[in-house]
């Protein structure tokens, strides 16, 4: 349900719309690797006020137990490695590497947690960039196999597993 003092709005990143200063934060969320240049950094300087912040953060690689952790890790970045795009190499790691024009401000450790039952991991699984790339150009799904795979370990198919994600916030003040 929207929130009445949210505008909400499609637009380029590079291409807001917004009006001059017009914002004290700018913020995105594990998207930063698709447009981090100067064409979006020129529109940062442009809509935000002077002191405001843009801040970037992205999620590492999910963790759901000990025992399934080298199935995804091989997956992750075995059987998937060749079909993530090259930006991805920023996401993994950690958006530290993102020639950013600005100060940073130091931030926080952080975790994503969840609870999820294996269908679910499948469906964030499925999600991923890679995944639909491989989809794409070999015509089958690499996840079911992987699930059927770490089903052996999972426990029982209704079970749930907390799932966590280290989360790396780049923030930046705008000057």
């Amino acid at each position: 349900m929207p929130t009445p003092n949210v505008e909400y709005r499609v637009a380029r990143a590079d291409a807001s719309g917004l009006a001059a200063h017009s914002v004290d934060v700018v913020t995105v969320a594990q998207a930063l690797h698709w447009f981090a240049g100067e064409p979006f950094f020129t529109e940062v300087r442009r809509v935000t006020r002077p002191g405001g912040h843009l801040v970037a953060w992205s999620y590492g690689s999910c963790h759901a137990g000990e025992d399934i952790e080298g199935l995804l890790r091989e997956f992750e970045h075995g059987a998937m490695g060749p079909y993530w795009s090259p930006e991805r190499k920023w996401v993994d790691e950690r958006y530290a590497t993102i020639p950013f024009p600005f100060p940073e401000v130091p931030s926080p450790a952080v975790q994503l947690r969840t609870t999820w039952t294996l269908r679910q991991l499948g469906a964030y699984l499925s999600s991923w960039s890679a995944v639909a790339t491989f989809r794409r150009e070999r015509g089958q799904d690499p996840v079911g196999p992987l699930l059927e795979r770490i089903g052996q370990l999972w426990g029982p198919a209704d079970g749930t597993r907390d799932v966590t994600w280290p989360l790396h916030i780049r923030a930046r003040r705008i000057e």
